[in-house]
Protein backbone atom coordinates (compact mmCIF):
# COMPACT_ATOMS: atom_id res chain seq x y z
CA UNK A 1 0.00 0.00 0.00
CA UNK A 2 1.42 3.46 -1.06
CA UNK A 3 2.17 6.03 1.79
CA UNK A 4 0.19 9.18 2.06
CA UNK A 5 1.27 12.45 3.95
CA UNK A 6 -1.36 13.27 6.10
CA UNK A 7 -2.81 16.27 3.82
CA UNK A 8 -3.06 13.77 1.13
CA UNK A 9 -4.91 11.47 3.20
CA UNK A 10 -7.51 14.17 4.81
CA UNK A 11 -8.41 15.08 1.10
CA UNK A 12 -8.94 11.53 -0.03
CA UNK A 13 -11.05 11.29 2.72
CA UNK A 14 -13.07 14.75 2.51
CA UNK A 15 -13.89 13.49 -1.61
CA UNK A 16 -16.19 11.28 -0.30
CA UNK A 17 -17.76 12.46 2.74
CA UNK A 18 -20.53 14.92 3.39
CA UNK A 19 -18.73 16.84 5.67
CA UNK A 20 -17.00 18.47 2.47
CA UNK A 21 -19.42 21.17 2.26
CA UNK A 22 -19.39 21.91 5.86
CA UNK A 23 -15.40 21.84 5.67
CA UNK A 24 -15.14 24.35 2.38
CA UNK A 25 -17.77 26.74 3.97
CA UNK A 26 -15.36 26.83 6.89
CA UNK A 27 -12.73 27.29 4.83
CA UNK A 28 -14.23 29.83 2.98
CA UNK A 29 -15.58 32.22 6.20
CA UNK A 30 -11.65 32.04 7.24
CA UNK A 31 -11.02 34.24 3.99
CA UNK A 32 -14.47 35.95 3.61
CA UNK A 33 -12.91 39.38 5.57
CA UNK A 34 -10.20 39.39 2.95
CA UNK A 35 -12.21 38.92 -0.02
CA UNK A 36 -15.35 40.93 0.58
CA UNK A 37 -13.89 43.36 3.34
CA UNK A 38 -15.33 44.34 6.84
CA UNK A 39 -18.76 45.68 6.40
CA UNK A 40 -19.87 42.81 4.06
CA UNK A 41 -17.99 40.08 6.03
CA UNK A 42 -20.07 41.89 9.55
CA UNK A 43 -23.64 41.63 7.41
CA UNK A 44 -23.30 38.33 6.59
CA UNK A 45 -25.00 35.87 8.14
CA UNK A 46 -24.28 32.41 6.94
CA UNK A 47 -21.82 30.86 4.28
CA UNK A 48 -22.74 27.54 2.89
CA UNK A 49 -21.81 25.21 0.20
CA UNK A 50 -24.23 22.72 -1.11
CA UNK A 51 -22.46 21.04 -4.48
CA UNK A 52 -20.71 23.45 -6.17
CA UNK A 53 -23.16 26.38 -4.45
CA UNK A 54 -22.07 28.95 -2.32
CA UNK A 55 -25.12 30.25 -0.46
CA UNK A 56 -24.52 33.57 1.09
CA UNK A 57 -27.68 34.40 3.77
CA UNK A 58 -27.85 38.18 5.04
CA UNK A 59 -30.48 39.93 6.40
CA UNK A 60 -29.74 43.63 4.85
CA UNK A 61 -31.36 44.37 1.63
CA UNK A 62 -29.09 46.87 0.13
CA UNK A 63 -26.25 44.53 0.59
CA UNK A 64 -28.42 41.38 -1.02
CA UNK A 65 -29.05 43.26 -3.74
CA UNK A 66 -25.24 44.12 -4.24
CA UNK A 67 -23.95 40.70 -3.99
CA UNK A 68 -26.54 39.62 -6.26
CA UNK A 69 -24.72 42.30 -8.77
CA UNK A 70 -21.55 40.61 -7.74
CA UNK A 71 -21.60 37.47 -8.27
CA UNK A 72 -18.90 36.54 -10.42
CA UNK A 73 -16.86 38.68 -9.21
CA UNK A 74 -17.45 36.54 -5.48
CA UNK A 75 -17.15 33.24 -7.50
CA UNK A 76 -14.11 34.03 -8.89
CA UNK A 77 -11.98 35.48 -5.71
CA UNK A 78 -13.52 32.74 -3.60
CA UNK A 79 -11.97 30.22 -6.14
CA UNK A 80 -9.13 31.71 -6.20
CA UNK A 81 -8.64 32.24 -2.43
CA UNK A 82 -9.10 28.62 -2.26
CA UNK A 83 -6.48 27.99 -4.87
CA UNK A 84 -9.44 25.64 -6.60
CA UNK A 85 -12.89 25.68 -8.25
CA UNK A 86 -14.47 25.18 -5.41
CA UNK A 87 -17.82 27.67 -6.69
CA UNK A 88 -19.48 27.15 -9.27
CA UNK A 89 -22.55 29.43 -8.60
CA UNK A 90 -23.90 31.95 -6.23
CA UNK A 91 -27.03 31.87 -4.74
CA UNK A 92 -27.59 35.06 -2.05
CA UNK A 93 -30.89 34.81 0.46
Amino acid sequence: MGEYSLGDAMKKFLEGSRIKGGIQALQIEDVWEEIMGKTVARYTDKLQIIGDKLIITTHVAPLKNELIYQKEKIKQRVNEALGQKVVGEVIIQ
